[in-house]
């Protein structure tokens, strides 16, 4: 690829080499980080992109990784795994690839029960109930040991699910209460429904919603409150049947419908006979929310769904691999504010900032309540031709409805994994920002530390690791 058609060079560095599973003290460290931060850092994210001569072609194909950052008073201990799913047991052992990716099918590939993938678990990664859990597509988390990371099988919330339970990626923690919050969609084509779940802190299922879908929407994240959940159903509609019938991955069974518009469907969490409402949008697309909260006041009773908000769908852009972002859609932090009383419309706020940002963070402590203060990832060669990825750090906020402040590493640098906010539990105003750094023309990593509300002087710490990882997508961040 020619260096004018190339926004992101070296790219290909940061995709395809073989992961290394380590466990090792940091060393090395640069600069200082808080005495308050004692606890494990998370991220998981696609570690495997090719094996015996064959390339996946999409980001979301690759094998599920977890990486930990575990600060004590000593040091910093860093570990790797790979989660042990049952696909990657079977393409080990066969020293190829078996099974349909998210994007690459080829002949004679297999499907779980031919009917769904076999997933890969690589989206995210959560503490929950005395365990590690990492979560991939309509799929059982699978659990594992939070120190060592050693796998220890699919989790199903004391039977409550199974490996047919539709189950997403995105699963949410009230911090009110320790409940976990997550749902799937059943891609019916006469009967499309949105199921939502609801988990008390020790694994015991309270409840399951069924709310009745027109299409069969593809879904990756919800919002939540104490009260309510609301999810953007965008107009990216699954073809289950192609799916199934045609043999082909379900990157080429997912079809952009934009005639068919958007809404955003909310449901109060606890109601078991009243019917979620739905508010049409204009038209777009919504991977990723960044936090909703309920607001009652003399204007009214109010929900505030706060969304990353493109022109498209970006699912295409993660493809081919390392050729990511080539055409990325332009996207924006929006604000939809939603009469709870009226089930209306009230007001719809966009900032101005279009760099394809992605992975927003919150303060988790917080999340579900009104938060002024949100960070993410952007592009900031959004604008040029050729592949990009990646390079801002940045955050926002909804007291000025803008991106306050941006990070950017140098050209043929960039930055992984959702940028995970941990903030000082004896002082919010105290925060700091986790994010992977690629330096693949040194054949480096490193995890960066921020002080949160002042991203621009740049990184407080530097944490490099002895070999390199891939980008990571979500993570997490547990106090011990």
């Amino acid at each position: 690829m020619s260096d004018h058609t190339d926004a992101a060079p070296l790219l290909e560095r940061c995709f395809l080499f073989d992961a290394t599973e380590d466990s090792y003290e940091v060393t090395g460290i640069q600069g200082e980080i808080p005495g308050w931060l004692r606890g494990s850092y998370y991220v998981n994210g696609p570690a495997r992109f090719e094996r015996a001569g064959m390339r996946y072609k999409h980001w979301l194909d690759g094998d599920g990784m977890i990486c930990t950052l575990r600060f004590t008073g000593e040091g910093v201990h860093f570990a790797n795994r790979f989660i042990q799913t049952a696909k990657l047991k079977e393409e080990d052992a066969a020293g190829r690839f078996v099974y349909r990716g998210f994007g690459t099918s080829f002949p004679g590939d297999k499907t779980r029960r031919n009917v769904m993938l076999e997933p890969p678990v690589n989206v995210s990664v959560y503490r929950y109930a005395n365990r590690l859990l990492a979560f991939g597509e309509q799929s059982m988390p699978v659990a594992m040991d939070p120190i060592t990371l050693e796998s220890q099988g699919d989790y199903d919330f004391n039977g409550s699910i199974s490996d047919i339970t539709p189950f997403a990626a995105h699963a949410k923690t009230d911090p009110a209460n320790g409940h976990l919050l997550n749902f799937g969609v059943s891609f019916s084509a006469t009967e499309p429904m949105l199921n939502v779940y609801e988990f008390d802190a020790a694994g015991e299922m309270l409840r399951r919603r069924r709310h009745p879908l027109k299409y069969q929407h593809s879904l990756h994240d919800m919002g939540m409150t104490p009260n309510y959940v609301a999810f953007y159903l965008s107009p990216l509609i699954m073809d289950f049947n192609r799916f199934v019938n045609d043999g082909v991955s379900v990157m080429e069974s997912l079809n952009w419908e934009p005639d068919k518009g958007s809404t955003i469907l909310v449901a109060q969490r606890s109601a078991k006979t009243e019917p979620a409402f739905r508010v049409d949008v204009e038209p777009g697309y919504c991977l990723h929310v960044i936090n909703c909260h309920e607001d009652t006041s003399d204007n009214g009773r109010l929900l505030f769904v706060d969304v990353f908000e493109m022109e498209r769908p970006i699912y295409g852009e993660y493809q081919p691999i390392p050729d990511l972002f080539g055409t990325a859609p332009a996207c924006r932090p929006v604000r939809y504010v939603i009469d709870l009383d009226t089930q209306a419309l009230r007001e719809r706020i966009a900032m101005e900032y279009d760099k394809s940002p992605d992975f927003p963070a919150v303060d988790a402590a917080r999340a579900g309540t009104e938060l002024d203060d949100f960070w993410a990832l952007g592009i900031g060669e959004f604008h040029a031709s050729g592949r990009k990825f990646f390079d801002e750090l940045i955050r926002g906020s909804w007291k000025t409805h803008s991106i306050s402040e941006v990070y950017r590493v140098p050209r043929q640098e960039y930055l992984g994994g959702e940028p995970v906010c941990v903030c000082n539990p004896a002082n919010k105003e105290e925060a700091v920002i986790i994010c992977q750094h690629f330096l693949p023309a040194d054949g480096r990593v490193e995890f960066l530390i921020f002080d949160a509300f002042n991203i621009p002087q740049g990184p407080i710490a530097r944490l490099p690791l002895k070999h390199m990882i891939h980008a990571g997508f979500h993570t997490s961040f547990e106090f011990e």
